[in-house]
């Protein structure tokens, strides 16, 4: 049994449309399917989901939105019309409309995209409509409950053989419309694949899979063939733009594998996400990803390796201020800690003397201007010579390399450097391992 999710790109027009039936067709194990609202068909189209949250907001304020519904209701009447549907969308549209006219709530109208694509594709497929008010449970608080979730979705769908199901919302017991705040469609389709105990949760979309590396700083980098839920977390935290930790939540508590898909080009193998102690080929990297923008403050003091106390008293001045710290590398004499720019913000002066006063060190130094990258992967366990090629990269870069930290766990590896050797330092470490790659291949 396999859900699929199609994101926006993938429904965003007739012809995504006719695509993603192919898609389903193809694979009869493609047994229940959540859709995303229709996003957008160009550069200076606009999501459907933008629109009604300005619908919303328009009416919260008892101004017309006419308008910009009409556009709403005309993207839906062009689908059905070019699918030659007999569908009666206009009833549904005008529900709609009048509802936020008369006091919907924020999370009711942004909904609504999803549902009319829900109902658009279950009629275009042939497959039971089943709104996922009836499924996904919130609390009185508004919080996702995912034991009475889990049950609704095991006795609901163990009667439909093929459904769908849309993405993004759930309902108290009393009705009200709840969206999730983050990860959206990709949520929804994580708990249905774990509720009626899939083998493969399908995440469709318009790129095959993950990069190695970002391709605006490295050119034509390669896609990431199979990753496990450790490395994608360790890969996203530097900024990767992969999948949000609360949509992959469910699936991975029960081990069922995630594979990112193209819906463009299905033939593409994209990414496999695998359970963590999945078997690997050691020896080569997952991929490469990073962020600008930190400030390195660095004490030190003369046998500071032997005072008890010394971090605690160093974290609690961060912990006062309210700022997250990234790392604390630390050496015999001397601790030092990265933060992001964003979390310092005017807060430096004050930071440096707290740390004076709590921690009295010899001296206090800053360093502005840093970026992290971080090179994930679990076959640089045990592996030889990895470090060596990362920094003898950099080094004929002419890259100076200003920190190095790497968890015990083996999987990673955080280089600091500066801001502007940033995109030199990325295409450097993946040239030298995808040069090994290559060879090894050959």
């Amino acid at each position: 049994m396999i859900v699929a999710k199609f994101g926006g790109s993938s429904l965003a027009d007739s012809t995504q449309f006719v695509k993603v039936k192919d898609v389903v067709n193809s694979d009869t194990r493609r047994r229940y399917i959540i859709p995303s609202a229709p996003g957008k068909r160009n550069s200076k189209d606009h999501k459907i989901t933008d629109l009604l949250y300005m619908c919303y907001q328009l009416a919260s304020h008892g101004l017309n939105f006419d308008e910009v519904y009409a556009i709403i209701e005309e993207r839906y009447k062009d689908i059905c019309n070019e699918l030659n549907l007999s569908l009666q969308i206009d009833k549904t549209l005008n529900e709609i409309k009048d509802k936020i006219k008369n006091g919907a709530s924020r999370d009711y109208s942004a909904s609504r995209g999803e549902y009319l694509n829900a109902i658009i594709l279950s009629n275009y497929l042939g497959f039971e409509f089943i709104d996922a008010a009836e499924l996904i449970v919130f609390d009185k608080k508004g919080n996702f409950d995912s034991e009475t979730t889990e049950k609704k979705v095991q006795l609901r769908l163990s009667e439909v053989s093929y459904g769908v199901i849309p993405g993004f919302y759930g309902a108290k017991e009393n009705g009200e419309i709840v969206t999730f705040s983050r990860g959206g469609s990709d949520i929804t389709g994580s708990i249905i694949t774990s509720g009626v105990d899939g083998e493969l949760y399908e995440n469709w979309t318009d790129v095959s899979g993950f990069l190695m590396a970002d391709p605006r700083i490295v050119k034509n980098p390669k896609p990431i063939e199979i990753i496990t839920y450790k490395e994608l977390r360790e890969l996203s935290y530097m900024g990767a733009p992969v999948l949000h930790e609360e949509a992959i939540f469910p699936v991975k508590k029960a081990g069922i594998p995630i594979n990112i898909k193209n819906t463009n080009f299905p033939e593409d193998p994209g990414t496999m996400i695998v359970n963590d102690h999945t078997p690997i080929s050691s020896g080569n990297i997952t991929g490469i990803s990073g962020k600008k923008d930190f400030t390195v403050i660095s004490i030190e003091k003369t046998l500071l390796n032997s005072e008890t106390g010394i971090l605690r008293k160093l974290i609690s001045v961060f912990e006062t201020n309210d700022i997250s710290i990234e790392h604390v590398p630390t050496g015999i004499d001397s601790i030092s800690v990265v933060v992001s720019n964003s979390e310092l913000n005017s807060k430096m002066n004050k930071v440096i003397e707290e740390i004076r006063i709590y921690c009295n060190p010899d001296s206090i130094s800053c360093y502005p201007n840093m970026a992290l990258i971080a090179v994930v992967g679990r076959g640089m366990i045990k592996a030889k010579g990895v470090s060596a090629k990362v920094f003898s990269a950099l080094g004929n870069s002419g890259v100076n390399v200003r920190m190095i930290t790497q968890g015990s766990s083996e999987l990673n590896i955080i280089i600091g450097i500066e801001n502007d050797d940033f995109d030199k330092a990325m295409t450097a470490i993946y040239e030298v391992f995808e040069n090994d790659s290559s060879m090894e291949s050959d």
